[in-house]
């Protein structure tokens, strides 16, 4: 099939998705929703973010998008379930894939989760990781500045390892062996991320575990696309000013200039 595959997150985080599925996917057409003019999500209700999630797969519905990817980890902690049941094609989410790529890097089964106030609270990666065994032992903390770093371009500066330190020194004395980043703008700072909490802890981003898993569902669908001659496309939209999307998206898509097109969703 040559429709794209249509990804969407509350910003520029979900970029750190995108790539993974850029490298792995070479011949697959792809389209980019960021909703800079309502992030970040972690701050919302459970209802306000399903609308958004609603709102956002429905675009790409309309774009003619074979599988929806909900690059967000909020989004994912609370409207996967509503958009299985309303949408006509595969949706697959980052909180499962992270969670079980941790579950299996993890050797003392002591695991950290950071991650929006909402994605938090809804406890979606307890429950991930707990239907893969009882005996993980799970410590989560909200870090909810890290958003707001990442889509002003703050990724590595002595501001933002001053507040990682506030958010992240706790946890070290759980004894954890792994630490879920559990949001996809989390990845930018990971350098900060990695010196504040140490070397030995394994950091797990979403971008390739979810890669995996879609591409399982692809090939159970059969929704590949055999073009092998095909270039492929990779159309980017958000929802507010894109001067600064697009600056910060090409660093990250470091093999093309992303132009982005302000788009208006449908209410």
């Amino acid at each position: 099939m040559n429709g794209p595959i249509g990804v969407f997150d509350s910003g520029v985080g979900g970029l750190t998705v995108l790539k993974s599925l850029t490298e792995i996917f070479p011949n697959e057409n792809f389209i980019y929703l960021g909703d800079t003019a309502r992030v970040p999500y972690g701050t919302k209700s459970t209802d306000t973010v399903i609308r958004y999630s609603e709102e956002n797969a429905n675009f790409l519905i309309n774009c003619n998008s074979k599988m929806i990817v909900v690059a967000c980890n909020t989004a994912s902690s609370v409207a996967i379930p509503s958009l299985v049941r309303n949408l006509g094609v595969p949706v697959v989410g980052v909180v499962k894939p992270a969670a079980r790529e941790a579950f299996n890097q993890s050797k003392n089964k002591k695991i950290g989760v950071i991650g929006t106030n909402r994605t938090i609270k809804s406890k979606a990666y307890d429950f991930a990781l707990h239907d893969l065994s009882k005996e993980v032992e799970i410590f989560s903390y909200a870090c909810p500045l890290f958003v707001p770093l990442v889509e002003e371009g703050w990724i590595d500066n002595a501001i933002v390892e001053d507040i990682a330190k506030t958010y992240l020194i706790p946890l070290k004395q759980y004894d954890i062996d792994t630490l879920i980043l559990g949001c996809t703008h989390y990845p930018l700072l990971s350098s900060v991320i990695q010196r504040v909490v140490g070397e030995d802890i394994q950091l797990i981003q979403s971008g390739f575990s979810t890669a995996q898993e879609i591409k399982a569902v692809m090939k159970k669908m059969k929704i590949n696309n055999l073009n092998r001659e095909q270039k492929r496309k990779v159309e980017y939209y958000v929802t507010d000013d894109e001067t600064g999307f697009n600056k910060i998206a090409s660093l990250f898509m470091s093999d093309e200039i992303v132009k982005a097109v302000r788009c208006q969703l449908d209410k």
